[in-house]
This record gives C-alpha cells, sequence and structure tokens, in this order.
C-alpha cells in the first residue's frame, strides 16, 4: 500500500495545488466581478476566527506554539476541499470566487501577516 499511498500521493498533492493555483492566478479577474465584499470577507473572517481559535487554545492551556498553530487552523480555508465542496454543493454558484477566496486571498494573508498576528497574540496572552 506504501508505493501508492505514500509516494504517489505526494506528488499528486503537488501537481493539484500547482493546478489551483494555476486556476487561482488566471481567474484572478474574478476578483474585480465579485469587488470588496470578496477581499474583506477573505481577510477579516480569517483574522476574526485565528484570534478566536487563539483565545480557545490559550484558555484550555496549550503552549504558545499550540495556541498559534490552533488559531492558525481555525483561520485556514480549506484549500483543497472547499473548492471542490461547493463546487459539487452549489452547481450554479461561481466556484471560481470560492477558489479566489481560499487561495488568492485567504492563503496569502494568513503566510504574510495571520501567522505572526496569531503568535504574537498567542504571546501576549501567554504573558497574561
Amino acid at each position: 500500500m506504501n508505493p501508492f499511498f505514500g509516494g504517489l500521493l505526494s506528488g499528486f498533492l503537488v501537481l493539484f495545488l500547482l493546478h489551483l493555483g494555476y486556476l487561482a492566478g488566471i481567474n484572478f479577474s474574478e476578483v474585480r466581478k465579485v469587488g470588496k465584499p470578496l477581499i474583506v470577507f477573505g481577510l477579516f473572517f480569517p483574522l476574526v476566527t485565528g484570534v478566536l481559535g487563539v483565545f480557545a487554545g490559550t484558555a484550555i492551556g496549550m503552549s504558545i506554539g499550540g495556541s498559534t498553530t490552533l488559531g492558525v487552523l481555525c483561520a485556514s480555508a480549506s484549500y483543497i476541499a472547499a473548492p471542490a465542496a461547493v463546487h459539487v454543493a452549489l452547481p450554479k454558484a461561481n466556484a471560481t470566487v470560492a477558489l479566489m477566496s481560499s487561495i488568492g486571498v485567504t492563503f496569502p494573508f494568513n503566510l504574510i501577516i495571520g501567522i505572526p498576528v496569531y503568535y504574537k497574540i498567542a504571546e501576549f496572552l501567554s504573558s497574561l
């Protein structure tokens, strides 16, 4: 089983993520059609849920790293499953908008700004 699930899975996952990134890139003009609400939601909602995750992690006694990780998980979109689930569950919905929201807005935000913010909040809360 390992040759099929161990070695091949990583390769297929890389190809799938490259494909999603490609789709996000060529359909970036969809952001202009939906406009600012998509960008605001893609930035604001992860920040709120990430901070709530850090608070929850600290409240149950997790370490700074554990609270930060929980915050990141709460703030993250399911970059792989969510666009596919939206496409299947809502066939008339624009799947590109879900893809752009998760991969084009939320993912870069979390990498550049979100993770450091969640870490600093976890540090602050652990010092109280």
